[in-house]
């Protein structure tokens, strides 16, 4: 769904600047429901205001609803259905190409430090290595201890007198 508000919002209808998506996606990341509920909200306010926010939000979850509200209804005879099982199966690949390729999409175009790619090499790591080895640890904590590797980084950088905090 962020590829899709990213190609939508920035590239075709240039409604947001590629800074401002990069932006949004980090504040919906951090802020709780899903993220493209959050983007979708914060295009339609910057774009039209309240009345903007609370259509891109409706309009972002109605259809899922719907769906997901006519499938329950026949969900256990549903999943029965050995096609669609199999489909499911298939959803859960695409998904997880749709997410690779915004992650690409806003790598490729964010600035190159090499404290930015050792971040992303350790999250990548950790969350690789917590669903690989099973282990069970709360992404809530992992969220805190990022945060706070993150606020350190910032305070040596503000204490070493680099303009934007950063190393």
């Amino acid at each position: 769904m962020i590829s899709l508000i990213q190609e939508e919002c920035v590239e075709k209808k240039h409604w947001i600047t590629q800074d401002e998506m990069l932006s949004i996606t980090v504040i919906a990341e951090t802020t709780p429901g899903p993220i493209a509920v959050n983007c979708a909200t914060y295009v339609g306010y910057k774009k039209y205001g309240l009345i903007g926010a609370i259509a891109a939000t409706i309009g972002v979850v109605l259809p899922s609803f719907i769906i997901i509200y006519a499938i329950s209804l026949f969900l256990d005879s549903f999943l029965e259905i050995k096609w669609v099982a199999n489909a499911f199966k298939g959803i859960k690949i695409a998904v997880a190409i749709i997410i690779i390729d915004a992650a690409y999409k806003l790598i490729k175009k964010m600035s190159v430090r090499a404290f930015d790619i050792a971040v992303l090499v350790v999250a990548f790591g950790t969350m690789m290595a917590v669903n690989i080895f099973s282990l069970k640890i709360s992404s809530v904590a992992l969220m805190v201890l990022a945060g706070l590797c993150s606020l350190c980084v910032f305070a040596i950088g503000k204490r070493d007198g680099r303009k934007d905090g950063n190393i």
